[in-house]
C-alpha cells in the first residue's frame, strides 16, 4: 500500500469537493506529496457505504456547476486521491499506525460540534470526541519517535488551529499528565489557522458531490509551516483576517440581507436566493448595499478592490442556476446572523454611514 502523507478526519461531501479534489488535481501535476487516508470518526451507519466508494477504481465524481464571470460551467471531475478509507470504530489500530508512521498533514472537518468533548472522553479505548481521538493518535506518534507534523483544521471556527490546539493541550494536561508529550504538542506540531470557502450543495451517492466553481482554502503562514501542496485555490497568506471579513461581511451578509427582505415582505415560503434576485427591486437594493455601504467600509480598511472583486464573484454564486438555496434555511437564527454579519461590520467601520444596514440591524 502506498504511504499516505495526508490523513483526513471526516467523509463529508464538502471535503470530497474541496480538499480531496484539490489533492487529486495536484497529484496529476506531481504537485502533492502523495494521496490521502480518509478516516470516518462518527460511526454513522448511513456513511459506512461511503468508505468503500471513496476508494473505488476510477475515483468518485465531483460535479462543478455554476457561473464564472456570468458564464455557465457544468463539468464532472474524477477524484482519485483517496487510497484508504477507514473507520475509528473498526480500524483504530491501523489508523494509529498510519498517523504514527506515515502522516505529514492531518486534515479535519468534523461539523459544528466537532470540538466538543465529554467528561469521560478518554475512558474508552477509542475516545468519543474528535479532540480525544486526535490526542491519542498524536500520543501514538510521540511514542513512535515524535516526527513533526502539521494539523490543518477546516472547521468553520475563527482561528480554528489555535482553538483546536488549546482544546487538545488542555485535554492532555488534564488526562495524561505527561510534560514531555505536552511540550512536543507545543513545539513539534504545527496547528494551522485556515479558512475554507465553497458551497457544496448536494451529495452524489454513494460518494461524490455537486459544488460551485468558486473555491478557496486560505492557510495562514507561521514559522515552520509549508504549503501542503500546490493548487490555485490554496493560498498561503500572512493574515486570515481580510479573507474572514470578506466572506462574513459580503457573502454571509448578502444572504442575511436577502433573508431579511424575504421575512419582512412575507414572500413565498419556498423562494430561493436565485429567485429573489430575479426581482429587480431586490437586486437593486442588494447592489446598493454592497456598493454604497459594504465596499465603502472595506475601502476604509484598504481593501476596496478586493471587496469589489469579491462582490462580483458573490453575485455569480448567488445566481448559480444549478443551486436551489432556500431562504427559509438561511433565515434560521436570523437575529444571531444579523449581529454577527451586519452589526459587527458597523462596529468594524464605525465612521462609515450604513443607513440601509442600520435599518436591518436596529429593527
Amino acid at each position: 500500500m502506498t504511504k499516505t502523507p495526508f490523513v483526513q478526519f471526516g467523509t463529508s461531501r464538502f471535503l470530497q469537493a474541496h480538499v480531496d479534489l484539490f489533492i487529486s488535481e495536484a497529484l496529476e501535476r506531481q504537485a502533492a506529496p502523495g494521496p490521502i487516508t480518509v478516516v470516518q470518526t462518527t460511526g454513522s451507519p448511513e456513511r459506512s457505504g461511503r468508505l468503500a466508494a471513496l476508494t473505488q477504481p476510477g475515483g468518485f465524481p465531483v460535479a462543478i456547476r455554476g457561473l464564472v464571470d456570468g458564464k455557465s460551467v457544468d463539468r464532472v471531475e474524477r477524484v482519485t486521491s483517496v487510497t484508504r478509507a477507514l473507520s475509528t470504530n473498526d480500524d483504530w489500530d491501523a489508523i494509529r499506525g498510519i498517523v504514527a508512521d506515515e502522516a505529514d498533514f492531518l486534515i479535519s472537518n468534523t461539523g459544528d460540534t466537532g470540538y466538543d468533548i465529554a467528561g469521560d472522553d478518554l475512558s474508552a479505548r477509542v475516545p468519543r470526541s474528535f479532540p480525544g481521538k486526535l490526542l491519542m493518535l498524536l500520543k501514538a506518534r510521540f511514542d513512535a519517535g515524535g516526527k513533526p507534523l502539521t494539523v490543518l483544521p477546516c472547521e468553520l471556527v475563527s482561528r480554528n488551529g489555535d482553538v483546536l490546539k488549546a482544546i487538545v493541550l488542555k485535554l492532555a494536561y488534564e488526562r495524561l499528565d505527561d510534560p514531555r508529550f505536552s511540550a512536543w504538542l507545543e513545539s513539534q506540531v504545527i496547528w494551522a489557522n485556515t479558512l475554507v470557502d465553497r458551497i457544496v450543495s448536494e451529495p452524489i451517492e454513494p460518494a461524490g458531490a455537486v459544488a460551485e466553481p468558486y473555491a478557496l482554502w486560505a492557510i495562514e503562514r507561521q514559522s515552520g509551516l509549508r504549503a501542503p501542496f500546490a493548487h490555485e485555490c490554496v493560498l498561503m497568506v500572512d493574515d486570515l483576517t481580510p479573507y474572514e471579513k470578506l466572506k462574513l461581511h459580503i457573502l454571509n451578509l448578502g444572504h442575511t440581507v436577502l433573508a431579511d427582505i424575504w421575512i419582512r415582505q412575507g414572500r413565498r415560503p419556498w423562494e430561493t436566493v436565485r429567485q429573489i434576485l430575479a426581482d429587480a427591486d431586490v437586486a437593486e437594493r442588494l447592489d446598493h448595499i454592497y456598493g454604497q455601504e459594504v465596499v465603502t467600509a472595506f475601502a476604509v480598511k484598504g481593501l476596496g478592490p478586493q471587496a469589489s472583486a469579491y462582490v462580483e464573484t458573490t453575485l455569480d454564486r448567488f445566481r448559480n442556476p444549478f443551486l436551489d438555496h432556500r431562504l427559509a434555511d438561511i433565515a434560521s437564527h436570523h437575529a444571531e446572523k444579523i449581529a454577527r454579519r451586519i452589526v459587527e461590520l458597523r462596529r468594524w467601520c464605525p465612521g462609515v454611514a450604513m443607513p440601509m444596514l442600520r435599518a436591518i440591524s436596529d429593527q
